[in-house]
């Protein structure tokens, strides 16, 4: 059974903006780490963004790969079970199948930007960025 489902990919032009959607089936929202990646054709699968939960009440922990840094933004609201990743500026570069995927426990730093540490993964969806 799924427990990641994203949605909001679609075509838009250069210079538009897409919020992509995860939502989990779970109960609540309770791993460690959310994280984006993407996967262009013939390319490896790419870390884009994570977001971290603080625990008790704590700050979430955010973390962009350089190439979106200033132009996406990752959220998250456990309550809701959502992670959202709001992409401005797109470019043909951002063009991929985006994948959320989620993991129960800690992971430092860098060390969530591989994809073989998370455990959880949904079926993708689609940006496509063209004129």
């Amino acid at each position: 059974q799924a427990r990641l489902s994203e949605s909001g990919g679609g075509l838009v032009p250069p210079g538009g903006s897409l919020r992509l959607a995860c939502e989990s089936s779970e109960r609540d929202l309770s791993y460690y780490a959310v994280a984006w990646f993407r996967q262009a054709p013939g390319k490896e699968r790419e870390f884009v963004a994570v977001v971290t939960d603080g625990g008790e009440g704590g700050p979430f922990g955010i973390d962009y790969t350089s190439s979106v840094k200033g132009r996406f933004i990752i959220s998250r609201d456990n309550e809701k079970r959502m992670v959202y990743l709001q992409m401005n500026g797109l470019t043909s570069e951002d063009a991929a199948v985006y994948f959320c995927a989620a993991r129960n426990y800690f992971c430092a730093s860098t060390g969530c930007h591989y994809p073989s540490v998370y455990d959880y993964w949904g079926q993708g969806t689609q940006v496509t960025v063209s004129s």
